[in-house]
């Protein structure tokens, strides 16, 4: 696992309780790599390696470096899985799309139209494009600067199911969607949270209340005030755990070339969880 910052990640705890339940002597180690540090990391790898996960920033460093890449890594602009063949070429994935259509399918399966994403960075794109997937044919995208968020939107509008876009003002109040503000914000039926949690007022809180699915990919701390207003209210919560270990699962698979073991990874990072709340 590589980024900056990269100290936090719950990946190698998933990664290697699956390698252990394989029979893989694999290890899977986290080492943090500036913005600008991934070329020169990637060239001094040895024929042993056999993948990579990446987390920001170098999602987008990383495309120039593949030899490949996948339809859904091309959509999004942004690797987070570099598998290294036996050839000698590399292939740039993004595991971060159907692990979120993934995560939410497993929380919920009722038919969802409209969302608001907030935050406009890559992981906003990639949950942005699983929606779509998903048949949502109308997004939000709420950001404090609409210029730091051109490529999410692009990515967005892109998309072969051609989704409405909007771009609104994190900031504002109520996001400040426009003159049917009323109509539209009684039809969102999923609200994602890509921000930090500090970031989540309780204005903004309230503003996402009506939302019946909330999606909060962050999974430390936990929960969010967003998570914990969802769970209070007893609506459908997908969590950044969720995602983590369905993305996990899918880069584990395309590395080994085995079936993850779903709830050996999920079991490992809750624990891990836990004993951080505890420490």
């Amino acid at each position: 696992m590589l980024g900056d910052p990269v100290a936090h990640s719950l990946s190698p705890v998933l990664h290697r309780a699956a390698y252990a339940v394989l029979g893989l002597d694999w290890s899977y180690d986290a080492h943090r790599v500036p913005a600008g540090g991934l070329a020169s990391y990637v060239a001094g790898l040895g024929p042993e390696w056999r993948g990579l996960s990446l987390t920001m920033p170098l999602k987008r460093e990383a495309l120039p470096l593949v030899d490949r890449l996948t339809d859904r890594a091309r959509l999004a602009g942004a690797v987070n899985t570099l598998v290294l063949e036996d050839d000698g070429t590399r292939t740039g994935d993004n595991t971060d799309l159907p692990g979120a259509a993934a995560a939410i399918r497993e929380r919920t399966t009722t038919p969802l139209a409209s969302a608001v994403v907030l935050g406009g960075g890559a992981t906003a794109t990639s949950v942005g494009l699983a929606l779509a997937d998903l048949g949502v044919t109308s997004i939000f995208l709420a950001v404090r600067e609409e210029a730091r968020a051109a490529e999410t939107l692009a990515a967005l509008r892109a998309h072969p199911a051609a989704p409405r876009v909007t771009v609104t003002d994190l900031a504002g109040r109520q996001w400040s969607l426009g003159p049917d503000l009323g109509a539209e914000r009684a039809t969102v039926d999923v609200v994602v949270s890509t921000i930090p949690a500090s970031a989540q007022t309780s204005d903004l809180v309230a503003s996402c209340a009506a939302a019946p699915v909330v999606f909060e990919v962050l999974y430390d701390p936990w929960p969010t005030p967003l998570a914990a207003s969802a769970l209070e209210s007893g609506r459908t919560l997908v969590g950044g755990l969720d995602l983590l270990v369905h993305q996990a699962a899918l880069q584990l698979e395309l590395f080994t070339g085995m079936p993850a073991p779903l709830a050996v990874m999920r079991d490992a990072g809750e624990r891990a969880l836990a004993a951080r709340r505890t420490g």
